[in-house]
């Protein structure tokens, strides 16, 4: 299959087309494209081109569509959409998708789009659904599945399946119940054709089965299906009974926002806005680091004083041309070992003794120390510097590494055991603190060593 490449012909085409009001011509072109293309066609046009090809599409394709858009185009997208409208594209759409676009309505618009829906069964589910928190297996979960029951013969349940996957895009497992509802196991669709007609799903169906509680946190569900490499897992709740299922492009789409989110907060942005946010938003989430970022410069200004006398001395001078060095260096190792220590949390990898982590940071930073300071001596030797004075650096700046060392890998794995993202350990958090502290004991070692 070849791969979907959206040109500038292609936008130009459907806006000309739009703008003469060429719905066969469209629709034509429009059939052939997949609503994940459908929706990165869309994104590229003017709002009100946008606008015009969503009303214009099928109302199946058009619900699909929607869940790709780009949050804030899907934003203005559902404020000129009717309830009625609305209502029309999220019965189409499994119970999942339908409640992240309703959860974008406001309280009012969203009781009037569930009222339209004449479907019981569907505004049921819906409303099941909002009532978890979205970062839950409840909030990631899907009421769309086949379950069957254990004591049924394998006529009835290839019946009974016939019946529950007209509504389901995708099967992706069978899951079996008890006669309490509790989920006991799962049942292989090959054993389910090769077994005779009168056989009981009891006699065939598979005990083991991977699942996940209503309640437990999205990150949680994330690392089970990405360690077992599962497709699809079942959700149950404090009663082991079925509640619905969450799919692996649920995952990948919780997984890619938090990986943004921690991108953002790595580069001192907060994680809740969008490039195309007013300079008002991005301002305000942008400002609080750089606030940070300018108390740790004063910080560094105020420390740099305090050695002052140092200038006078035309022997010691040199040290004060090596704090940016000292700095950078210092917020390097702290941001590298944060980062190895973030990821590590994320992929559920730092396991263990915390103390057992700190030795072989430190480790590893006394053997990057040595050889960094070794090279310290030969640029010495090269600029006729004393050999005094490039010891001294050398020393210093193994501690000031080693100390950033720690506070890069210490700060995130506290974080989290506060439950606070460790992501921001990566950013001007460690970054500037890492500044200070380094400035701070560069110059206290060296007057330790000198004796100033």
């Amino acid at each position: 299959m070849k791969t979907f490449e959206l040109s500038k012909e292609l936008i130009d085409n459907i806006s000309d087309l739009i703008l003469n009001k060429n719905n066969k011509e469209i629709k034509k072109i429009v059939k052939t494209l997949h609503y994940a293309d459908l929706a990165e066609l869309i994104n590229e046009l003017k709002f009100d081109e946008s606008l015009y090809l969503l009303k214009l599409i099928d109302s199946d394709k058009t619900s699909d569509v929607l869940t790709e858009l780009d949050d804030d185009l899907r934003e203005r997208v559902l404020k000129e959409f009717s309830e009625k409208e609305i209502a029309g594209e999220i019965k189409e759409l499994d119970s999942d998708d339908a409640v992240d676009i309703l959860s974008e309505l406001s309280e009012e618009k969203k009781e009037k789009v569930i009222s339209l829906i004449k479907d019981e069964n569907i505004t049921e589910n819906i409303r099941e659904l909002l009532n978890y928190d979205e970062d839950t297996a409840g909030g990631l979960m899907a009421k769309e599945l086949i379950s069957v029951n254990e004591n049924w013969s394998v006529l009835k349940c290839l019946r009974e399946i016939r019946k529950q996957a007209k509504d389901i895009t995708r099967v992706h497992s069978i899951y079996v119940l008890n006669k309490k509802e509790e989920l006991i196991g799962r049942l292989s669709l090959k054993d389910l054709i090769m077994s005779p007609s009168k056989k009981k799903i009891k006699q065939i169906y598979i005990p083991k089965v991977d699942y996940v509680n209503v309640n437990d946190s999205a990150e949680d569900v994330a690392k089970l299906m990405r360690k077992y490499d599962l497709e699809a897992i079942p959700v149950i709740n404090d009663d082991r009974q079925l509640l619905g299922r969450i799919t692996i492009d649920d995952i990948v789409d919780f997984i890619k926002d938090e990986a943004e989110e921690d991108y953002l907060l790595a580069a001192g942005v907060s994680n809740d806005v969008e490039a195309d946010d007013s300079i008002f938003e991005l301002s305000k989430a942008r400002l609080p680091w750089l606030i940070l970022g300018l108390f740790g410069g004063l910080g560094s200004v105020f420390i740099l004083e305090s050695f002052e006398e140092i200038m006078a001395s035309e022997s010691l001078r040199a040290l004060f041309f090596y704090t940016p060095l000292i700095a950078a260096m210092a917020g390097n190792v702290g941001v590298q070992s944060s980062a190895i220590v973030v990821q590590g949390l994320a992929n559920d990898l730092i396991k263990g003794s915390v103390l057992k982590r700190l030795v072989k940071e430190v480790s590893l930073t006394i053997l990057n120390g040595i050889i960094l300071s070794f090279l310290i001596i030969g640029f010495g030797q090269i600029v006729n510097q004393p050999i005094e004075m490039s010891l001294t650096i050398s020393v210093s700046m193994i501690f000031v590494i080693i100390v950033a060392a720690l506070i890069g890998t210490a700060v995130p794995i506290i974080l989290d055991k506060l439950d606070i993202d460790p992501a921001i350990a990566t950013g001007p958090f460690i970054t500037t603190g890492n500044d200070v502290i380094g400035i701070l004991l560069f110059f206290y070692t060296a007057k330790i060593i000198l004796g100033f």
